[in-house]
């Protein structure tokens, strides 16, 4: 008997019945140039016991050995072949923040690019760290943290975690700063996080109500972008402090559905509604139909005539399981269904796929 594979299903029931809560501008935006700068280098991380690069292999590493040594006064007769156990090459990454200036330390993260076996116990030798267009902003070096454990007792050959990766906490100084454009122009820019034509505009509103109810100093450029106009000089920083702790009542997004095909979670940011429809795939078969009814008060109850629609969702499968249920057409209600007959993460991931194409799947199918 061959076993099925179980779904994982996920609704987030805070983003569904619920009106859009207030969240603060900070953070639901950032302030445009107000960002962090990545940072890479290569070099070499000695002092390994034995478990460096294999430099029959890896060229580069000599190399890289000689050329540092010529630097340091040490010249190596021409045809030298030097056996190095201890030595690997490395590249080495980091973040510089906003607003980092000369002197200030940061954390980098240390990676090997040869084929050494374990960076624990080594020291990294003076790197330095460049932007995007090539000049140095930090200096980089000191003592590797490398996490998990090698060979353990016994013979095993068990390893916990990576051994070729390594961290090194303040590990670089800043030697140049990088300038913000947050003291110079007009306008300052608050950039949405997710782009959305209603939230722009509510925050717009709400900083003109709260900020300036004489005068519009805010304004939606497009559905990411909020335009503010600015004071100059130091009175920005107290500017942007009130800024970004006004409330603004965050539009609801749109409908997703999020399907993991490798395990078959299904995740959905909000309730999604299905039209009629009918599926089959394989031994299944998913048959959705709307039922309109009238809700007719009575002659004294004062009330309104409504619509009223109800949901027949039946879903049978060719081993004769067959689930009927009859309320309000939702996807988390197929979905508990199509599990409770056993069906597979692929067959879920087709049913999904079929619906949104044949257009009853009223949501944005993302597959991850």
């Amino acid at each position: 008997m061959k076993s099925t594979l179980s779904f994982i299903f996920a609704v987030l029931l805070g983003l569904t019945a619920m009106a859009a809560s207030a969240e603060r501008i900070k953070d639901l935006a950032s302030v445009q140039g107000v960002r962090e700068n990545q940072l890479l280098g290569y070099g070499l991380v000695v002092g390994l016991d034995g478990s460096g690069d294999q430099t029959t292999q890896t060229p580069f590493t000599v190399q890289s050995i000689i050329t540092m040594m010529a630097q340091m006064g040490v010249t190596l007769p021409p045809g030298t072949s030097l056996q190095l156990k201890n030595v690997a090459a490395v590249t080495v990454t980091a973040s510089l923040p906003a607003f980092s200036r000369p002197g200030q330390t940061i954390d980098v993260t240390v990676s090997s690019i040869g084929n050494a076996k374990s960076l624990r116990g080594g020291t990294l030798l003076m790197t330095p760290l460049k932007g995007a267009n090539g000049q140095v902003y930090a200096m980089a070096q000191g003592s590797l943290l490398v996490s998990g454990a090698g060979a353990a007792a016994g013979g095993s050959k068990t390893v916990v975690n990576h051994l070729s990766v390594g961290r090194i906490p303040n590990g670089a100084t800043v030697e140049r700063e990088v300038p913000t454009a947050l003291g110079q122009g007009d306008f300052i820019y608050l950039q949405l996080n997710t782009a959305d034509f209603t939230t722009a505009a509510r925050m717009a509103d709400t900083i003109n109500r709260d900020v300036s109810p004489d005068a519009v100093i805010a304004n939606a450029v497009d559905a990411r972008t909020v335009q503010v106009s600015a004071p100059p000089g130091f009175e920005r920083v107290q500017f942007l402090s009130r800024l970004e702790n006004l409330s603004v009542d965050a539009a609801a997004g749109s409908a997703k559905v999020i399907v993991n095909a490798r395990t078959g979670s299904v995740v959905m940011n909000q309730q999604v509604s299905l039209s009629e429809c009918a599926v089959a795939h394989g031994n299944l078969t998913v048959v959705i139909s709307a039922d309109n009814a009238v809700s007719q008060p009575n002659a004294l109850a004062g009330g309104d005539t409504a619509a009223v629609s109800n949901a027949d969702i039946k879903i049978e499968s060719s081993a004769g399981n067959l689930l009927h249920l009859q309320h309000g057409v939702s996807l988390g209600d197929v979905v508990k269904a199509l599990n409770s007959i056993g069906a597979t993460p692929q067959d879920m991931l087709a049913i999904l796929q079929a619906m949104k194409a044949a257009g009853a799947l009223r949501a944005e199918l993302e597959i991850i």
